[in-house]
């Protein structure tokens, strides 16, 4: 195939995403629930028809390679409907390249050819991926392994010519033997919390428990086997006795205990395997993806406690990134061109049209609106402000692909401030207390505030603060004084080297805390209007949104 192909990859499976590629040109990503409001929302059919075509751009436009990946629920089952929604909302050029892949082999194409690295181990670990009759790679194991177990675990020695997959851990379905490092931490947050996509707010209870209390042994490893003991199968049957319930909850020293056993558990075991991978590859370098690749305090680990030299991980790790592993493979599997993009930026959602910024500010009536149009005056006063104890919402650019706020679509605060955190998580976000709150840290400055070996571009690592600067960011530190920082470089985000620089200005600190721009419950918000409402409806003081300041005619109460 000659020229620049566009590329259009699809998740359609949990965390539902799709990602639009020119070439080795990202166009755009993102996922569906910022579309819908709805979070975590999974692929259905309708998504093309009724979301994806008539709000993003380029989706008009003949497509030449069209590459998606399913999971293990029953949305296969649906192929028929897909491929007629598809017909119908798309055009397809003529001799469109089509393609369907398993899931961990979405995983390894959304991590190692993104990453850095010219070769390197790949470590695939979610709930679960594709059953074995769908797998869509080479593996050893496929045949002896009935067709209806699906994988849990994937491992890989990766380079620019070529995908090996060295094993895989797979489960037979029986639940009563759950097996695999990322089955044992959903069990565990649902024991501890009801519904889905509450596994970060284990890992903020952890460091609240005592991990011995309990008594509970630690997992069953062999090489990159990980089965869940029966004491943990059994207690973690005992909902009633550590569900979290809020603020005063009589269960409190229960559910943290079960936390920090649990994430204890999950971190020794996730060690092993990765130890047990780098005797296997002998490689330096180690790319990680899969749901467990958000759990910031064991990534720390990695960096730490194995054998690799580097590790990758990208700022969508869990299922939605399979949708850029879709287009990556397209791009280098179907189209057979090599891949130049790297994952080195997390602004990779559609870019917000002005004509929108300026609906949602002049809509704002109750609302004072100051246009400031250079970018050093603008994040002077947001510097400022934030010096006051204001909290501030800043809507800037294109959207963070994935679960972290990277600085546009964030909710800022002065770290120096303690009760800061507290009244942010109580007034702002409506969450539980022991949630911790980022740092946003220059990097040439993170040293002096963080024991971290590597930059953190993307908030992947919980990294413990320095004792003598601890006193100077109280609002950011947790209680096991960790941190789960993001490092801003030279070469990152203008605006927000630019606000960190101002607000180093004035107070000596080059850190600023960072949370999501989102209410309870809700997605990060993804438009100039989705912002001013949550602005709106949050005790808030100023929304920052390029080339405008808004602040309420009636500001909240401060922050106390």
């Amino acid at each position: 195939m000659k020229g620049a192909p566009l590329i259009l990859g699809v998740n359609r499976t949990q965390d539902a995403s799709v990602c639009l590629m020119r070439g080795a040109q990202l166009e755009w990503a993102i996922q569906k629930e910022r579309l819908t409001r709805q979070k975590h929302h999974w692929g259905r059919t309708g998504d093309f028809s009724a979301i994806y075509a008539p709000r993003l751009p380029g989706l008009d436009q003949p497509i030449d390679i069209l590459v998606e990946c399913y999971s293990s629920d029953a949305e296969l089952d649906n192929l028929a409907a897909y491929e007629r929604e598809l017909a119908s909302s798309l055009k397809l050029a003529p001799g469109c390249l089509r393609s369907h892949i398993s899931h961990h082999l979405a995983h390894v194409y959304s991590v190692f050819h993104p990453s850095p690295f010219e070769q390197a181990a790949v470590m695939v670990i979610d709930g679960q991926g594709s059953p074995v009759s769908a797998l869509t790679e080479h593996w050893r194991g496929a045949a002896w392994v009935p067709g209806n177990w699906c994988e849990v675990a994937s491992f890989y020695r990766a380079d620019r010519e070529r995908v090996i997959c060295i094993d895989k851990q797979v489960w037979n379905r029986d639940d009563e033997r759950l097996v695999g490092l990322g089955m044992f931490y959903f069990l565990l947050t649902q024991a501890i919390f009801p519904g889905h996509g509450n596994e970060g707010k284990v890992m903020g209870l952890a460091p609240h428990g005592d991990p011995n209390a309990l008594r509970l042994p630690p997992l069953q490893v062999e090489g990159w086997q990980v089965t869940i003991p029966a004491q943990w199968r059994a207690i973690m049957r005992e909902r009633g006795r550590f569900r979290y319930s809020g603020k005063g909850d009589p269960h409190f020293a229960a559910s943290a205990a079960l936390a920090a056993a649990g994430q204890r558990a999950f971190e020794d075991a996730l060690v092993s395997v990765a130890q047990w991978l780098h005797k296997e590859t002998g490689s330096d370098n180690l790319c990680f993806a899969g749901g467990t690749a958000l759990n910031c305090s064991a990534n720390e680990r990695l960096l730490r406690e194995t054998a690799f030299k580097r590790v990758f991980i990208p700022p969508a790790p869990s299922d939605a990134g399979t949708a850029l592993g879709c287009a990556l493979y397209g791009l280098t599997q179907l189209a057979g061109q090599a891949c130049t993009y790297r994952w080195q930026s997390d602004y990779l959602g559609p870019q917000p049209a002005r004509a929108a910024i300026d609906a949602a500010v002049g809509d704002a009536s109750d609302m004072l609106v100051e246009p400031i149009d250079h970018q050093d005056d603008l994040c002077g006063r947001l510097a400022d402000l934030i010096c006051e104890g204001k909290v501030v919402g800043l809507f800037h650019g294109r959207s963070e692909f994935g679960p972290r706020a990277l600085g546009h679509r964030s909710i800022l605060a002065d770290p120096r401030l303690a009760h800061m955190r507290d009244w942010i998580n109580d007034k702002v976000k409506l969450r539980e207390w022991f949630r911790p709150l980022a740092p946003v840290v220059l990097l040439e400055y993170a040293d002096q505030y963080f024991d971290i070996p590597t930059p953190s571009p993307f908030m992947q690592y919980a990294a413990p603060v320095l004792l003598d600067a601890a006193s100077a960011v109280p609002a950011i530190i947790h209680v096991d004084i960790t941190a789960r920082l993001q490092t801003v470089g030279p070469a990152d985000d203008p605006m927000l080297n630019c606000l960190l620089r101002a607000f180093q200005q004035r107070t000596g600190v080059p850190v600023l805390l960072n949370t999501s721009f989102n209410g309870k419950d809700e997605p990060i918000v993804e438009t100039p209007a989705e912002a001013m409402e949550t602005f709106r409806n949050t005790p808030m003081h100023v929304l920052a949104m390029p080339p405008y300041i808004v602040r309420k005619r009636r500001q909240p109460e401060a922050p106390a």
